[in-house]
């Protein structure tokens, strides 16, 4: 099982706007079958840390190309996609292998 990141940094004082927008493609994502149960943080500079900055993290069976053959992404994420684009500076994936807690005695 893997734990997958996107990690966006936002234009200054966009980070909640993202937010929203990032969640709701999330959303649609996981209704069309994509992917499963998510979550989606920010730090907009209220709290300390990085400021600007939104998080999306899911887990998955497997690592899998967003552009393999046969897997159709609906047009609406697309364009849900575009609409956080302009507000952002940069953006980063990173995926991280879970501990299975059988392997480690813990059921």
């Amino acid at each position: 099982m893997y734990r997958i990141r996107r990690v966006y940094r936002t234009k200054p004082r966009e980070a909640g706007n993202v937010a929203k927008l990032v969640y709701q493609q999330a959303k649609l994502y996981r209704d069309a079958g994509h992917r499963g149960d998510f979550t989606v943080s920010y730090n907009g500079g209220t709290l300390p840390g990085d400021q600007n900055v939104v998080i999306l993290e899911w887990t998955d069976d497997c690592i899998m190309s967003p552009g393999r053959p046969g897997n159709n992404i609906p047009k609406e994420i697309m364009d849900a996609g575009a609409k956080y684009r302009p507000l952002i500076e940069g953006n980063h994936i990173e995926f991280y292998e879970m501990v299975d807690p059988e392997a480690m005695g813990d059921s």
